[in-house]
C-alpha cells in the first residue's frame, strides 16, 4: 500500500508564501511522474505542477512564474514553493504521483492552503 503524506498547508495573508511538502511511503522507482493538483470550493480538482524523474517540471498556465515544484533525487519527497500567493490560490492541495506508462496513480489526503486578502 502507497501512501503520501502532506504538510505545509495553512493561513496566509495575499503576497506571503507557503512550502508543500509530500512524502512517499514507497518505492521510488513505481513511478516517474509526481505532482500537484489543488481543488477550491465548488471547483474541479486541477492541475497546478508536475516533475518527472529528469527534474522536467510543467505548471498551469496561472501559477507560473510563482510556484516552483522540486523534488529530491529518490522520488521520494516532492515539494511545492508557492510565492506570491493570491487568494484564488486558496484551495486543498493534493499531492499526486503516477506511472505514466501503466497509468497507476496514488493521491494524498490534502493540505488546506487559504490564503486571506
Amino acid at each position: 500500500q502507497v501512501q503520501l503524506v502532506e504538510s505545509g498547508g495553512g493561513l496566509v495573508q495575499a503576497g506571503e508564501s507557503l512550502r508543500l511538502s509530500c512524502v512517499v511511503s514507497r518505492s521510488i522507482y513505481t513511478f516517474n511522474v509526481m505532482g500537484w493538483y489543488r481543488q477550491a470550493p465548488g471547483k474541479e480538482r486541477e492541475f497546478v505542477a508536475s516533475i518527472i524523474t529528469n527534474g522536467l517540471s510543467n505548471y498551469a498556465d496561472d501559477v507560473k512564474g510563482r510556484f516552483a515544484i522540486s523534488k529530491d533525487k529518490y522520488m521520494k519527497t516532492v515539494y511545492l514553493q508557492m510565492n506570491a500567493l493570491k487568494s484564488e490560490d486558496t484551495a486543498v492541495y493534493y499531492c499526486n504521483v503516477r506511472n505514466s506508462y501503466s497509468g497507476q496513480a496514488y493521491w494524498g489526503q490534502g493540505t488546506q492552503v487559504t490564503v486571506s486578502s
